[in-house]
């Protein structure tokens, strides 16, 4: 191989493990909003569980955050419970820092 193709290689490489890892991030960013969701929701067990995948899954609708945001607002609204969509986005980013150190942690390990 010439250094040209195994430099090539290194970075499609790097570029394929950073993408996974951004994914994992965003998985678990969206699980974790999922369980807070829940709870202000007053679910709880198993079905705070099912209601974090059902968030996670919702990601799948679209491209970014969008299609998560939607649902979790239009839960909220649903049950009468007062979330901001300011108040909304500023929790995803702050869950998406624990999901970040989280990921980061277990990858270490």
């Amino acid at each position: 191989m010439t250094t040209f193709s195994e430099r090539e290689a290194a970075f499609e490489s790097k570029f394929k493990h950073d993408k996974e890892l951004e994914f994992k991030v965003n998985s678990r960013r969206n699980k974790l909003l999922g369980l807070w969701a829940a709870q202000l929701l007053g679910i709880d067990g198993a079905e705070a569980e099912a209601y974090a995948k059902n968030v996670v899954a919702s990601d799948f609708d679209k491209p970014g955050d969008q299609d998560v945001l939607h649902k979790v607002l239009n839960d909220f609204k649903a049950k009468n419970v007062d979330v901001s969509e300011h108040r909304l986005r500023k929790q995803m980013d702050e869950l998406l820092l624990a999901a970040k150190q989280q990921i980061m942690t277990e990858v270490k390990l």
